[in-house]
């Protein structure tokens, strides 16, 4: 009995997993990398108003650069915070699909090798009946053969007199 498929082989569910996680990763690393390009623009304008400003402006903006830094910095590391979680999370998921995965099969070869010991007990004890009653036919035929000679005989030696 094969198990091998004909049909074509499709992506495993592990696979499947795989690319979604690595999309969301991808996704989240996108999202961190416009942040941070959004907050550099920012900086960028607030540069070219603090050339235009007197010294007194100049401290101000420098002051909002700081702060736009900060921020940006803190989005940063949020997006940096999530995009651990939801890795964190699929790698979870991922441990406990396996796991499941591992359970199932072993339940499967434990139910495959209780059908194999069913076939074989009843395999011998249809072997041992077939014996049986092949001795017990043999018998028959025996005792049947040894009855027809001594009748042969008898008349045999009936008919020699």
């Amino acid at each position: 009995m094969s198990t091998n498929s004909t049909q074509p082989e499709e992506k495993g569910f592990f696979e499947k997993v795989k690319e979604t996680i690595e999309s969301l990763w991808e996704g989240t690393k996108d999202t961190a990398e416009d942040v941070k390009e959004a907050a550099e623009e920012k900086i960028e304008d607030i540069k070219e108003k603090v050339t235009a400003k007197k010294a007194t402006a100049a401290k101000k903006v420098s002051a909002t650069k700081k702060a736009a830094v900060k921020k940006a910095d803190e989005v940063t590391a949020k997006a940096k915070t999530a995009a651990a979680d939801v890795k964190a999370k699929a790698d979870a998921k991922v441990k406990t699909i396996a796991a499941k995965a591992k359970t199932d099969v072993a339940e499967a070869k434990k139910a495959a090798t209780q059908v194999k010991e069913k076939a074989a007990a009843k395999a011998k004890t249809i072997t041992a009946k077939a014996k049986t009653e092949a001795t017990a036919a043999k018998k028959t035929v025996a005792a049947k053969t040894a009855k027809a000679a001594t009748t042969v005989k008898n008349k045999a030696t009936a008919a020699a007199k």
